[in-house]
């Protein structure tokens, strides 16, 4: 039985705390400390990517799904994990690139979205139709009927894509799908709300039931078979500055309502910034897929800011990476990614470029700028003996696990496990008698 479809069974048997982080990235920074983290614990790993940022055309990343994969397994390669433990994801796979299409054109090209991304090994796949297309109307909300008859589609060309590959492996294992999506669009609020509401039971009810329609009319009467989960809004979100926290009181018809299925779970978008508290309860409570993307690529950022502030008390100026100088040039030079998130005075834009919960800046670690200032900042941090006490003013949580002899002082390394830091606070929340890895300055 494959990994996901497992959390299923151990759910059936009472497990309440069997679930899985989602980690949504194309940082090879984040998604090795991913894995150098689950390969302490003999782990799997989900790892997924979004249909804007890998696409048949590239996306922002410049990745096909097959070079996602390749590029992924390469960083495994590169530390010793094993292939075997990383379930590959598509996230948000559908007409989400081409909304300014008409119907045909999009869907045409998000069926052969979902085709590379099951060929090419991804093993959970995220059906979403939920955006609406150029001729859609838009002065009325899209149809239930509409988003599932478009999702059928897809999930019609995955299998037939998957069929494909058991003619080369007969012992290919079948995707696992998800159906439905979060409000608002991937990624976090742009703006802050007064509040976020949550997914009412009785849309749940309707989106299974226009899809069990859809599926009947398409002759997919095994569809079912296949779904593990629906994605829900739990309530959970995060904007510039803003965090609305997981309450499992508000959240208590939803969760109530969903107990009767045994045979699917709640995917929660957005759990970026959640407390390890909050995380395990939505866990318990039947969120048993929790997806994260900004707050690792935030996580990494504090660590290199951390290590580039101390660049500029250890290395001569002409010797400097001046990573946090040249993060904010190219953001300028290139505004397409952040200019309609963020909105404010000159001085807000400025430190919500570098500070935003949001974290726009994550679109940027891959241009070669911004790749050479960080291994020029970890090459010169090398160079140099951190004091300890340093160490300890500016990363306190790591000082600890280098005093203590459990990491060593490279900078690499360093800035790795402040993303290995939040990975801590996911562990906890999915697996049974977990510690956090809190560190205390004593």
């Amino acid at each position: 039985m494959d990994a996901m479809r497992l959390i299923l069974e151990k759910r059936k048997q009472g497990m309440k705390f069997a679930g899985i982080p989602s980690f949504c990235t194309a940082n090879d920074l984040v998604i090795e400390a991913c894995l150098k983290q689950a390969r302490r614990f003999d782990d799997y790993v989900l790892v997924e990517a979004t249909a804007n940022q890998v696409n048949q055309f590239g996306g922002y990343t410049g990745m096909q799904p097959a070079d996602y994969r390749d590029f992924v397994y390469g960083i495994a390669d590169n530390i010793g994990f094993p292939r075997e433990k990383i379930i590959l994801g598509g996230d948000h796979l559908g007409p989400l690139t081409w909304q300014n299409e008409p119907e045909k054109e999009a869907m045409d090209k998000a069926v052969e979205l979902v085709k590379l991304f099951v060929l090419a090994g991804f093993k959970k796949i995220h059906l979403d139709t939920s955006m609406r297309v150029a001729d859609d109307p838009v002065d009325c909300p899209l149809s239930d009927e509409t988003i599932a008859r478009r999702g059928a589609v897809l999930y019609e060309a995955c299998e037939d894509a998957y069929q494909e590959m058991l003619v080369k492996n007969p012992g290919e294992a079948r995707p696992a799908y998800i159906i439905g999506s979060e409000v608002p669009i991937p990624g976090g609020a742009q703006e802050a709300e007064d509040s976020i509401s949550i997914t009412e039971p009785a849309d749940v009810e309707k989106t299974l039931a226009v899809y069990r329609e859809e599926f009947e009319k398409r002759g997919l009467r095994d569809a079912f078979d296949n779904i593990i989960g629906i994605v829900v809004q739990p309530g959970v979100e995060f904007g510039d500055a803003d965090i609305f926290h997981y309450n499992r009181v508000n959240a208590a018809r939803l969760t109530t309502a969903m107990q009767k299925y045994n045979n699917i779970v709640m995917e929660g978008h957005s759990t970026d910034y959640q407390s390890p508290e909050e995380l395990k309860e939505m866990v318990e409570d039947g969120i048993a897929i929790l997806k994260v993307g900004p707050a690792l690529t935030f996580s990494l950022r504090e660590g290199l800011f951390a290590l580039s502030i101390m660049e500029k008390q250890l290395v001569p100026d002409e010797k400097q990476a001046n990573f946090i100088e040249i993060m904010e040039e190219v953001m300028l030079k290139n505004p397409s990614n952040w200019q309609k998130h963020y909105h404010g005075t000159e001085e807000q834009l400025a430190n919500k470029r570098k500070y935003s919960f949001s974290d726009r800046c994550r679109y940027y670690f891959a241009q070669p700028e911004m790749k050479a200032a960080i291994g020029k900042l970890f090459q010169n941090m090398d160079e140099v003996d951190i004091p300890l006490s340093m160490l300890r003013q500016y990363m306190p949580v790591q000082y600890v696990k280098v005093r203590d002899g459990h990491l060593p002082r490279n900078a690499r390394e360093l800035v790795e496990d402040c993303v290995v830091n939040l990975i801590e606070d996911y562990n906890y929340a999915t697996k049974l008698n977990y510690m956090t890895g809190s560190a205390f300055c004593y």
